[in-house]
């Protein structure tokens, strides 16, 4: 009687725990809850690995559960058990020893080549040092195929609109987070296809060319994480840790990340997006990028208050309303609208200082931004939010 019930309580289970898997495996899929397969030869190999864990571990758990499961039903109280009389078994013993040691050991095996392969950065062509700061990250090419010095180096920010993510202000320049009644009548903004992933500048690799990543921080931690490229590393500040890419030639296109690590209050709004341009595409772009860092900045006066007004709006939200909101209204950063720095056409000057030096927990913006959107970032901030003071910042003020 005990071996029929055993055997279908076996059944039972084994049934049980393969179409689930089965289920909830076609189930990930569909919902895009499972690992990525990723685009490149290393995030199949870890895709795959990470598959054959998971059935391992399912059949470990079946045969655990199940063992359980027959016992509870086998040894129920109301058939009043006798207990098994016996001091040692050795065949037992030696099973529960060597077969956990085998499917270690088979589990070890692949999970330590696909290691290997994920930190071999060797034979890269193109290597690009990424750096995190609070909430951007910055790119800088420092060598591609012959040549060691390439000089590229620009930063990367949200391209996202405030309006899209900042909760509109209604009453007492205040963001309604508490009750529903502060946002009666609020419509609802429509978002971006890359709500919250898109930016300013990319990064830009070749397809087919193994790059190296060179990832470190300015500040606090923070992660550079390509989930398409199996690249998930810590960036520390005063450490660099390496990483690597081999896009397939044929998988060119537009492809996201994030920062993986609790940075701050506005660690989420520091994407990586990555376009992966066909080898020749790639070349010319790269010349263009060179002739451009070696041109110098474009020091350009403004013809009119209204063209500097345009491009600081653009560079603003791009790099300061983060911190300092939408409307000026202030944040993790000081207030704008109506501030004596602000509205006192005397201190020019130390608003330009402020910028290109820093100030407090404020970094520097001389290596974020030209002398040209410098200037145009202070002229927006003069004249809007209710400042108007008619101060009109050219590059040239910027750059001496």
């Amino acid at each position: 009687m005990q071996s029929t019930l055993f055997r279908r309580v076996t059944a039972a289970l084994t049934l049980l725990l393969v179409s689930g898997v089965s289920v909830a495996s076609d189930w990930a899929e569909r919902s895009n809850v499972n690992l990525r397969p990723g685009v490149t030869n290393i995030s199949q190999d870890v895709f795959d690995l990470h598959m054959v864990i998971l059935w391992i571990v399912s059949l470990i758990g079946l045969l655990v559960f199940g063992l359980i499961m027959y016992s509870a039903v086998a040894h129920r109280r109301s058939k009043r058990p006798q207990a098994a009389d016996f001091h040692e078994n050795v065949f037992l013993e030696v099973f529960w020893t060597v077969l956990p040691f085998i499917i270690l050991i088979g589990m070890a095996v692949p999970a330590t080549r696909v290691l290997i392969a994920m930190d071999d950065s060797s034979d890269a062509e193109l290597t690009v040092k990424v750096t995190g700061y609070r909430w951007n990250w910055s790119y800088e090419y420092l060598s591609y195929q012959d040549d060691n010095d390439v000089g590229i180096f620009y930063f990367s920010n949200l391209k996202t609109p405030a309006e899209q993510y900042n909760r509109p202000i209604l009453k007492d320049g205040l963001f309604p987070y508490g009750t529903a009644a502060d946002r009666v009548g609020v419509e609802p903004v429509e978002k971006d296809a890359n709500y919250m992933l898109a930016v300013d500048k990319p990064l830009v690799i070749p397809a087919g060319v193994k790059v190296r990543f060179l990832v470190t921080a300015d500040d606090v931690i923070h992660s550079f994480f390509m989930p398409d490229f199996a690249i998930k590393k810590d960036a520390i500040p005063g450490f660099v840790n390496e990483a690597w890419t081999l896009v397939p030639e044929d998988a060119t296109g537009t492809y996201y990340g994030q920062c993986a690590e609790l940075c701050g209050k506005n660690h989420a709004f520091m994407p990586i997006e990555v376009r992966v341009l066909a080898q020749n595409e790639f070349d010319s772009w790269i010349a263009e990028e060179k002739e451009k860092a070696a041109s110098g900045p474009d020091l350009t006066p403004f013809s009119s208050l209204e063209s500097a007004m345009e491009l600081g709006q653009q560079k603003y939200a791009a790099a300061c309303v983060l911190c300092h909101g939408a409307e000026g209204q202030g944040g993790i950063g000081l207030p704008f609208a109506g501030s004596a720095l602000m509205t006192d056409s005397s201190r020019v000057q130390e608003n330009i200082d402020v910028l290109i030096k820093g100030r407090n927990a404020m970094p520097s913006f001389a290596a974020q931004l030209t002398p040209r959107e410098i200037a145009a970032v202070i002229t927006y901030q003069r004249n809007a939010f209710g400042n108007n003071t008619g101060d009109l910042v050219q590059p040239a003020d910027v750059a001496k």
